[in-house]
Formats: structure tokens, sequence, C-alpha cells
């Protein structure tokens, strides 16, 4: 029997934690499903990644109101997929002055923020409840330019003073996506990752740079977190955790890249690359959630960059469900 499409199987709802690690940073995860973090200071508030719709981050927002007063200035994006980002309007109405995103996210948004839309709706029926409030795609209101540090370049980077504590926010390098952004709070040693790291969930690389991944992950390894909030995951306290997620994501990406590179090497199709891939990625990952949804686009896209390409191909919800058709076949 073949599987059910991505994550149209998965309805049940999950339960959300919304736990402080730090004097200033708290934690928004609910049990697989796309984290979000929150940094609250002394003037203003700032949110990592605004959920996939405005009724999500209405639940967000209530958590935040339940601990502080202070006014939601800014939102940050740490990367462009859908159920990261088409919340934000609800922080806007709340008062957000400020959506913040790399220039690499805003290409994508211009390339295929379309796409990916209508693409990730299709794959979460659950998360995108309510999806007829989302006025349209979120645009960033401030762009951090710059480069790629991983060849050589330099990466702009923004501080923002949310009072009582600084938030350093760059890009480390291409891993998840091009651009991928992530919030750094050093005097209490808190990174919010986004998708670049996870921890006990699918590692969705449909858009990744798989050869360039472990060296970002490396240039995180080396802020020596005490705390992160992973894009999908259990919150991660302590350096000798925060290292545990890490190096998860890191097999994660290298065991899919190797396999791949076997198979473009045998010059298997697509559906031999997948049965390849699963040998050696089912007995680690095979029960970690979504993983069965992550799977399919991660070889595909592992096998694509394997072949010599550099670019990710534009995901479509008509090329998601072809692709998922011929490995069902």
């Amino acid at each position: 029997m073949s599987k059910a499409f991505a994550s149209q199987a998965d309805l049940a709802d999950k339960k959300i934690t919304f736990e402080q690690l730090s004097a200033h940073c708290w934690a928004y995860t609910a049990e697989g499903d796309p984290n979000s973090g929150v940094i609250i200071g002394d003037k203003f508030v700032m949110v990592s990644d605004a959920t996939a719709t405005p009724s999500m981050a209405r639940d967000l927002i209530q958590r935040i109101r339940q601990v502080s007063d202070k006014p939601i200035k800014y939102v940050l994006l740490t990367h462009y997929h859908a159920v990261r980002v088409l919340g934000a309007s609800a922080f806007v109405a709340e008062g957000a002055t400020e959506v913040i995103a790399s220039q690499g996210t805003q290409e994508l948004i211009v390339e295929r923020g379309k796409e990916d839309m209508q693409s990730e709706m299709d794959r979460f029926p659950r998360l995108f409840r309510n999806a007829e409030e989302i006025p349209g795609l979120t645009w960033p209101t401030l762009v951090i330019g710059g480069g790629n540090p991983n060849i050589g370049e330099v990466p702009g980077k923004l501080t923002v003073d949310l009072g009582g504590v600084k938030v350093q926010i760059w890009s480390p390098g291409n891993g998840h996506t091009r651009g991928d952004t992530i919030a750094w709070v050093e005097e209490e040693k808190v990174l919010f990752s986004g998708d670049l790291v996870e921890y006990n969930a699918g590692v969705y690389t449909g858009d990744a740079h798989l050869q360039e991944w472990p060296a970002t992950l490396a240039a995180l390894r080396a802020l020596k977190a005490e705390a992160i909030v992973p894009g999908r995951g259990e919150a991660m306290k302590g350096n000798a955790a925060v290292n545990q997620a890490l190096d998860y994501t890191q097999r994660w990406v290298e065991t899919l890249y190797r396999c791949a590179r076997e198979a473009a090497e045998q010059n298997m199709d697509l559906k031999a690359a997948m049965a390849h891939t699963r040998k050696s990625m089912d007995p680690i990952f095979g029960q970690v959630f979504i993983y069965e949804h992550c799977l399919p686009f991660d070889v595909s896209r592992a096998y694509d960059e394997a072949r010599g390409m550099k670019v990710p191909r534009v995901w479509t919800a008509e090329r998601d469900k072809e692709m998922w058709a011929s490995l069902q076949a």
C-alpha cells in the first residue's frame, strides 16, 4: 500500500511547550513540529520564526503575553519556507515593525516563495488550518546583506538591542537553504538555529546545499552554545546536549549525501537511489518524526546535487506529487 503523501495523514495535535532557557530566552516547541524562539528584553521582544499561520502565531503571542507585556517589535525569518514565515502578519498586527531576513532569504522568496507556499500547504494540512487568514507572502522590511563565509566572503551582521540583552543576527553559511540565518545571544550562550539544526526529527533537505552544510555546522559548534532552539525537536540545554543536536544533524546530512554520491556513481535512477539510501538511513533515523515525509524530498535533492546540480530545483505542488508517485510506483 502506498504511503499518504507527505504529512497529509498527520492530523493529530501536538503538545506545545513554552519554556525559559535563560534570563531572556524562551523556546516554543511542539513534539517535532516547527519551533519558534522568543527573546524578551527590557524594552522589546524578538520572535525567531513566525509560525505557519496567523492563527498559530496568535497562540505564541498569547504565551508571550503571559510572561511579558513588552512590545513585540522584531520578527526574524531564519529562512524562507512557508511553515516558518506565513504567520508574520499576526505579529505585525500586534505591533511588530521589523521583519528581518538575510539577502539570500529575500532572493528565495522572490524566486520561489509563491511555489513553496502552495507546495507546503499541500504537504502540511494540519499546520495550515485557517490558512485563509494568510494575506500572502511574507516580505522582510530589513534585509541583512553580505556573503557566504564558507567560500571566504564576509557575511553581513546585525546586532539588535532589546534592552538588557543584545541579539546578533547573521548567516553562518549555506545548509538547509541559501541564506539560513541565526540569532545568537552571546551573553547567555543561547542559539536560535532555525532548520540548520534539528534533533530527533526529520531533517528536510529539499532546498539544501549538502556539501556546504557540515562547514556551517562547524561554525555553529564554534560558538560553544549552552542552549539551542533547533528548527524541530526539543530545546537542548548544556553544551553537551547542544553538540548532540549538531551531531545528529551532521550525521543525517553526511549519510544522506554519501548515499546519493554512491547512487550517482553507479548510475542508479531515483527510485534505486531511494532504496540504496534507505539501507543506511532507516536503521538510524527511521522512527523519528516526519522521517517518511522528508526522505523522498531529501533523496531527490541529494541525488541532484551529487550529479552536479548546485542550485536546488524549485518544488511546486505538481512536482511534489509527481516525485512522490514515481517513488511509490
